[in-house]
């Protein structure tokens, strides 16, 4: 089976707030940030931008990895979105 699950991070703007989350349907996830379906940190801190995400086949490989980059200080987090997406581009949740 292909990779099912996805770490994502959202940002508010280039280098501003960032939120990371883990889903079994990044497109439907992201939209539901974006359309503040859920009240919540990225409601309150207008967080809707899909800056990063990397896609696992299990859901225990995402969750650890999830937790992982949220225990990581924000200039590593920075860094390791801007290898691939140095622009902080609004990426398609589909790719």
């Amino acid at each position: 089976m292909g990779a099912r699950y996805a770490v994502y991070i959202l940002a508010s703007r280039r280098n501003g707030t960032l939120y990371i989350g883990v889903t079994s349907d990044l497109l439907r996830r992201v939209d539901q940030h974006r359309a503040k379906a859920v009240p919540g940190f990225t409601q309150r801190y207008d967080v809707g931008r899909l800056v990063y995400f990397e896609r696992y086949g299990e859901i225990s490989e995402a969750i650890a990895r999830e937790k992982q980059l949220k225990g990581w200080n924000r200039a590593w987090k920075i860094r390791l979105i801007e290898q691939s997406n140095p622009e902080w581009r609004d990426l398609d949740a589909t790719m």
